[in-house]
């Protein structure tokens, strides 16, 4: 088998991981979108239906982000050989942080989980930022083998750092991230 081979074969294998990308995007979208719906009113009500759903949109492409850290990490094992422990900090550390996102996100849709298990500061910090740092790196590990264009990861980080700025602006961040990873291992290319 030749290197070629081998890079055809792990691509082949991962196809399921741009159809996951796109949906957690969107599920993020959805979120953001219900989010500003349920602001419209003024504070945000966390028993109103937008909070609720939108909330389980969020769980649920932090989830689907979490597979695409999985399926990242294994394409790039397949196609490279060189800095697999990049790669497995990148992805470890991504997972760690969906980890504390789900965490945080439990507790805002069951308040009695909230309650019950407390949520430490550095979850509340490190969850996002270790996910941010996993997702991110190995996305411009994945641009540096040709599986996603270079700009792809550019717009997933202004993305991020939009939602960061203001949570209001998680519509747009949501769109630049879906935009960012649209192409990932796109074979024409």
């Amino acid at each position: 088998m030749t290197i070629n081979d081998a890079r055809t074969a792990g691509r082949t294998a991962y196809r399921w991981l741009r159809p996951v990308a796109v949906t957690a995007s969107l599920l993020l979208l959805g979120y953001g979108v219900l989010r500003l719906i349920g602001g419209l009113n003024g504070p945000r009500d966390k028993t109103a239906w937008p909070w609720m759903i939108g909330h389980t949109l969020f769980l649920f492409g932090i989830v689907a982000f979490g597979a695409v850290m999985v399926g990242l990490h294994g394409l790039l094992r397949a196609n490279s050989s060189r800095l697999w422990a990049v790669d497995d900090v990148a992805a470890m550390a991504g997972l760690v942080g969906a980890l504390g996102f789900g965490w945080v996100i439990l507790g805002d849709l069951f308040p009695r989980f909230a309650d019950a298990v407390g949520t430490p500061d550095l979850v509340l910090t490190g969850g996002p930022v270790l996910f941010n740092l996993g997702l991110l790196t190995l996305l411009f590990r994945a641009s540096s083998v040709r599986l996603l264009p270079v700009w792809g990861p550019v717009l997933v980080l202004v993305g991020f750092v939009a939602i960061a700025v203001n949570l209001d602006l998680l519509p747009i961040g949501a769109a630049l991230v879906l935009a960012g990873l649209f192409t990932l291992d796109r074979s024409d290319r």
